[in-house]
């Protein structure tokens, strides 16, 4: 086995760094004054009710998992079709997964009554209390990752299984993939149950509170105030977590799986090339924590000064892992590291330039957005209409940078020759890590929007008086537009992600073919050992091109698949806010007193709906990411396969970057009218907004989001069953 050397500590201690400062940021946060009585009040009831929902979504997912690694240890013992490591790892990755998730709500829900104290002495105070609070999501996802591809690479590598040394990295690197799948599903489960559980608490506050009964947003008064506050940490800060760190490792294992494949016949560089994903990843996390300490702002800040705030150290932790990234593949020997420079610098281009699409397409000091807002006049039909016209059209940019990136990291890492297809493939695959290296404070950014719109919240509900609540406004509404551009990195991520473990399948299916005694493939007059076959040998072995009927017809299997999980997710956040509304209505119309705030709404009764909502619903679209793959293989084989993952990225990234931007457009207009355009609040145009607001709700917030972990988690589920599907296939 090639040895690892002193440069495996890196990423470790990087991880430790990360989790040191996300614990310094979260015990400087708690030392933060907490408010009044009242305050302190609302923020238990939140607390209690998102941990509520976290211990009984825990309990559902733990019967999931035991249930999936007992089939996975049949599968790896009994019938030896998997790595014998493959329950542990899919364990580990679900606990890990989960346990970000967990850390981000602690903090969150300590963070909001602090956040709303400290915007009642100014906005600077404010700002800080959130984003350093969101910062913490953002250490600990990174910290936690990287920590466990370290570790977790150190105890495969040092485990003997007779394979020659390149063989031995690239089963290494495949079998952690593994690790990937249980933080993929345990975040697709905490998005969709998240997303349904927030979406329907909001849905039942506004279409009830602010549009029937005429109540401002976040009055005590609403039933259902308390359950949506929950929401925001359950889905935006829990589920995001979980869905970032699944992000986060998928991307890491990838490149390294690629790196092992791609120079397998090179072994001076293959370790090198395994190793630098992760090197890149530990430069990544003490670049962001520099960039951390560079946000903050003056009183009386306006938007552009609070979006250039956050900018700064985003583009600061950006600027200087573009250089030093260059010192990192030169260090590790690795030929073209010039090239493999450019593709990792391609990804950090094409994460900006989503980023910056997504920002102009749902800030409200944007035009697409204050032309919905105008389009409100007309009500609520026309704001729709142009809402879900401004989400088309916002793709273009998007689609279009992925594009270039694919192609240019792909140009850059194959150093242009056509036929080092495995190289221009790990270039991809280190773009995408280069887009996700910044996370920590990417993450930050995106974690800081919920806590900022419970302070909004709580400072409502505590009376703070309008001073505050037009600090808390300001935050609020700049987190809805950082939450969409991380959305904006998140999904851009995926596809890049995902393309990189399309590559890894077959590289997953080569390991199969060997163990299965097929050590020569049979390319019609020719004949290739199975070990040194490239990429179009097994594209030409298994019949992987647009006439294969099995390729095409799967394609659009996966396309299908992409709007059957929307269609699910949308229709599960309609039926559980149905609920909601019912509720509120009854409350409203049952408690005496309730509206003239002499009777006391029962919070509880909401919290305990939308719980049960989100359980109950979750299930179906999940089970749907894990079946559709492996039917697909047992049906149509590997070409099945590939063409499902093809039509499913494609359409999948497409349609989550439609439903994020809309959705965030359409709650950006919302907030634009209630500063005062187009009659402010109460007016005609801001209750058509409000509609606008709901529809996408569950857009932007539970079917976008959760699209991302879908074409993941459909590429990681059938790199696991490719042993079942070489054995067991129809056709």
């Amino acid at each position: 086995m090639t040895e690892i050397g002193p440069v495996i500590l890196l990423p470790p201690a990087a991880a430790l760094l990360a989790l040191f400062m996300a614990a310094f940021f979260a015990r400087q946060m708690l030392r933060a004054a907490e408010g009044t009585e009242r305050m302190i009040e609302i923020a238990r009831h939140v607390r209690s009710g998102a941990m509520a929902y976290l211990r009984q979504q825990y309990r559902v997912m733990l019967l999931v998992f035991v249930v999936l690694a007992g089939v996975f240890a049949l599968m790896a013992f009994v019938w030896e079709l998997q790595t014998r490591w493959m329950p542990l790892l899919f364990l580990c990755g679900g606990f890990f997964s989960a346990l970000a998730g967990y850390f981000g709500m602690r903090t969150a829900t300590a963070a909001s009554s602090r956040t709303a104290q400290a915007a009642s002495e100014s906005l600077g105070a404010g700002l800080q209390i959130a984003f350093r609070s969101g910062a913490v999501m953002g250490l600990v996802v990174v910290g936690l990752g990287l920590l466990n591809i370290g570790v977790w690479f150190a105890v495969l590598h040092s485990a003997h299984d007779g394979l020659p040394p390149g063989a031995h990295l690239v089963f290494v690197t495949t079998a952690l993939l593994t690790f990937s799948m249980g933080a993929s599903l345990q975040a697709l489960f905490a998005r969709v149950g998240g997303g349904i559980y927030t979406k329907a608490a909001d849905v039942g506050a506004d279409l009830v509170g602010k549009v029937e009964a005429g109540i401002p947003e976040d009055d005590p008064r609403n039933p259902a105030v308390i359950a949506d506050n929950v929401g925001d940490n359950v889905g935006d800060v829990a589920g995001m977590g979980a869905d970032l760190y699944e992000s986060y490792v998928g991307c890491i294992l990838a490149a390294s799986a690629l790196g092992a494949s791609a120079y397998l016949r090179e072994p001076a560089h293959q370790m090198a090339a395994v190793l630098a994903p992760m090197l890149v990843a530990a430069l990544g996390i003490v670049l962001s924590i520099g960039g951390i300490f560079m946000v903050r702002t003056k009183e009386g800040a306006s938007q552009k000064d609070l979006l250039k705030s956050l900018s700064r150290g985003i583009n600061f932790s950006s600027i200087l892992i573009f250089s030093g990234t260059l010192g990192v593949l030169w260090c590790l020997g690795l030929p073209n590291a010039v090239g493999l420079w450019l593709a990792v610098a391609t990804g950090l281009g094409t994460g900006l330039v989503i980023g910056r699409a997504t920002e102009y397409s749902t800030s409200s000091a944007s035009r697409p957005t204050r032309e919905i807002a105008h389009h409100a006049q007309g009500g609520a039909a026309t704001l729709l209409i142009a809402g879900i016209a401004s989400g088309m059209m916002s793709t273009v940019v998007p689609v279009l940078a992925v594009g270039a990136g694919i192609f240019l990291s792909f140009l850059f890492a194959s150093g242009g020759d056509p036929s080092q297809v495995a190289h221009g493939l790990y270039g991809i695959a280190l773009a995408a890590v280069g887009m996700l290296s910044t996370l920590g404070i990417t993450l930050a950014t995106d974690a800081y929007g919920p806590i900022a719109d419970n302070a909004g919240g709580n400072a409502e509900m505590s009376g703070l008086g309008p001073a505050v609540r037009a600090r808390t406004d300001a935050l609020d509404s700049l987190g809805n537009t950082t939450a969409a551009t991380g959305k904006g990195f998140a999904i851009g991520s995926a596809a890049l992600t995902a393309l990189a473990l399309l590559a890894s399948y077959i590289e997953v299916v080569r390991v199969e073919l060997i163990k299965r005694g097929i050590t020569v493939l049979e390319l019609g007059h020719d004949e290739v050992p199975t070990a040194a076959a490239g990429l179009e040998d097994f594209m030409d072995y298994f019949h992987i091109h647009l006439l294969n009927p099995s390729v095409l017809v799967c394609i659009f299997l996966g396309a299908m698949t992409a709007f059957l999980f929307c269609g699910l997710t949308i229709q599960a956040v309609g039926r559980a806010a149905g609920a909601m509304v019912d509720e509120v209505r009854r409350q409203f119309r049952e408690i005496p007193g309730i509206l003239e705030g002499r009777g006391q709404p029962d919070y509880a009764r909401c919290v305990a709906i939308s719980t049960a909502g989100a359980q109950k619903e979750m299930v179906v679209p999940s089970l749907v990411a894990i079946l559709v793959p492996v039917v697909a293989g047992l049906l149509f084989g590997v070409a099945g396969v590939i063409g499902l993952l093809v039509g499913a990225l494609a359409t999948g990234f497409t349609l989550a970057v439609f439903l994020a931007n809309s959705g965030g457009a359409w709650d950006n207009a919302k907030k634009y009218i209630e500063e005062g355009h187009h009659g402010g609040k109460g007016s005609s145009a801001h209750k058509a907004s409000v509609i606008g607001d709901t529809v996408g709700d569950p857009f932007k917030d539970t079917s976008g989001p959760s699209l991302n972990i879908l074409i993941k988690l459909m590429s990681i589920v059938a790199i696991v069953m490719a042993g079942v599907t070489l054995a067991f296939r129809l056709f």
